[in-house]
């Protein structure tokens, strides 16, 4: 249940939250930052268990990871927790010496043995995002042999195949990569549970802050951890409020009863874009906006359909207008910064080409479908205007809008005609996303494995071939043109009406330096933000 906070209860509960780290006044003190986002998704803080963005975001202050990237250019891999890690000829071995002085929260040293255990009990409690490290071999019945630390300072991997190196490093840049102290969580385990109860709403990290308290639908604050091994952060508390109305969180950010506002409308960016106390950071993040056109219905199962509603979309009025500085025109399903990712925009409205294919698909006269649509801004006002657009050739679509869960879980069920939304991926290596857009091994009403191409019902063996086959490329510039062509094809061929990709517009006090925004939400840090 969202919770409405007006301007005066919102700064009183400001203030209440920050007393102790400075002067209690009207601006926020020097040595706090205060955030007003949207928080209402975050449902437990345990590594094993985050798969929400808000969530993912959270753990990032609170947890180091083995492998990072600078959000500048993830192309370069860096060790975090992992010191250096080795490959072996076959591929099928890699070995991380861990950075020795590290010391959680707790005062307990960091070691190898921790990394196991956080590794293991990501598979072992196999939640949301535990497919990330099975997808490597990795079970319950092996991991005692699979993921082994064999001293205090050094962890190997068993690997089921030769994937790329990058491949592996990458997914370990993920939450699932985060490292747990293991006494701390060993302390608190119930029913074998390996203390995931408790970690839903307490911490056992090594980050730069530390939990001090989620309240759900309300607030999460963060005090500093001094003894953080790459440097005490200069602010001592961080508190994100979840204010729901836009409109709310201007008007604290312009009394400076808060530091960031996250989520202001077009129309208040424009609004706060003049004021000299104020600025606006731009991020663009790897979430993408689609449709999904179910290829159970046999209209859009017409490849000729799948193309002519790509010339039926106005990219340019969509990015322009409804997602105003909020994102960008792409069209393929890799964002811009990852492996392989390409610029490929070759569609555009075209209503005369679209009614072209229409005749040779034997549809001149149009036809029927419905969307399913998140009641919600901007997608709802997204799918009126690609409905205008259809209509001009004889598409006619019904909205059909529903809450987030309903519609999500219809369109897990394949039970939709078109659905709008997006995708953000899980972690920054291009298989993330080709995996769920280019590949469906079995497309089967009761397969296992559901990606995207499986929940539009979209058959493609020789293409799910190639896009397995690509993560065991070992060479980066091979593997990165195997997802040029890869994309390349599915554009022209997909029932994806991929149209846009995201940028995050963040407001801040312009005192405000320092805070690091990256390509995804559990890439943005607070650890070297500070006020002048």
């Amino acid at each position: 249940m969202r919770k409405l906070f007006g301007c005066a209860l919102g700064a009183a509960a400001v203030v209440a939250l920050m007393a102790g780290i400075g002067r209690v006044e009207a601006a926020t003190p020097k040595d706090g930052l205060v955030i007003a986002d949207f928080i209402d998704d975050m449902i437990s803080l345990d590594p094993a268990e985050v798969f929400e963005f808000s969530a993912a975001e959270a753990q990032a202050q609170i947890y180091d990871r083995l492998v990072t990237y600078p959000v500048e250019d993830v192309t370069e891999l860096q060790g975090l927790v992992a010191e250096s890690w080795t490959v072996s000829d076959d591929g099928m071995l890699v070995t991380f010496k861990i950075r020795p002085g590290i010391k959680f929260h707790s005062g307990n040293p960091l070691t190898a043995k921790d990394v196991e255990f956080s590794l293991r009990r990501v598979v072992k409690l196999n939640l949301s995002p535990g497919f990330i490290l099975t997808q490597f071999g990795f079970t319950p019945e092996n991991m005692q042999d699979t993921i082994k630390a064999v001293s205090d300072d050094t962890l190997v991997l068993k690997l089921d195949r030769p994937y790329a190196p990058t491949f592996l490093l990458y997914c370990l840049t993920a939450g699932v990569g985060s490292v747990v102290d293991s006494k701390l969580a060993m302390q608190h385990e119930k029913n074998g549970d390996m203390g995931h109860e408790w970690l839903k709403t307490n911490s056992a990290g090594s980050g730069p802050f530390k939990l001090r308290a989620w309240k759900p639908n309300e607030s999460i604050a963060y005090d500093a951890n001094p003894d953080y091994w790459r440097g005490a952060p200069k602010f001592k508390r961080v508190i994100t409020r979840h204010v729901p109305e836009p409109a709310t969180q201007r008007l604290l950010l312009e009394k400076g009863d808060i530091d960031i506002a996250r989520k202001l409308t077009p129309e208040d960016l424009a609004a706060v874009g003049g004021n000299k106390d104020i600025d606006i950071v731009k991020a663009p993040k790897g979430a993408i906006w689609y449709l999904g056109l179910n290829q159970k219905n046999p209209y859009l199962a017409k490849p000729e359909v799948r193309e002519a509603m790509k010339w039926l979309v106005d990219y340019d009025s969509l990015v322009s207008t409804i997602l105003k500085g909020k994102a960008e025109v792409h069209q393929t399903f890799l964002p811009r910064g990852f492996l392989g990712a390409i610029d490929d925009k070759p569609y555009r409205l075209d209503v005369a080409k679209a009614k072209e294919l229409l005749k040779q698909a034997r549809l001149e006269n149009g036809f029927k479908v419905t969307m399913d649509t998140r009641n919600n801004s901007p997608t709802k006002d997204l799918a009126q205007a690609i409905q205008a657009s259809m209509a001009k050739a004889g598409i006619q679509i019904e909205i059909i809008p529903a809450d987030n869960k309903q519609t999500l879980t219809k369109y897990r069920a394949r039970q939709h005609d078109i659905y709008i939304g997006q995708w953000g991926p899980d972690y920054q290596d291009p298989h993330t996303n080709a995996d769920t857009f280019a590949a469906n091994p079995d497309n089967s009403d009761d397969a296992k494995a559901k990606p995207l191409a499986w929940r539009n019902a979209w058959d493609i063996p020789e293409m799910t071939k190639i896009t397995q086959a690509a993560v065991l490329e070992r060479d980066a510039q091979k593997r990165a043109k195997i997802y040029e062509d890869l994309q390349r094809d599915h554009l022209k061929m997909s029932p994806f009406v991929i149209f846009a990709q995201e940028i995050e517009n963040i407001a801040q006090r312009s005192n405000v330096k320092g805070m690091i925004w990256g390509p995804s939400f559990d890439d943005n840090r607070y650890w070297q933000g500070y006020k002048e």
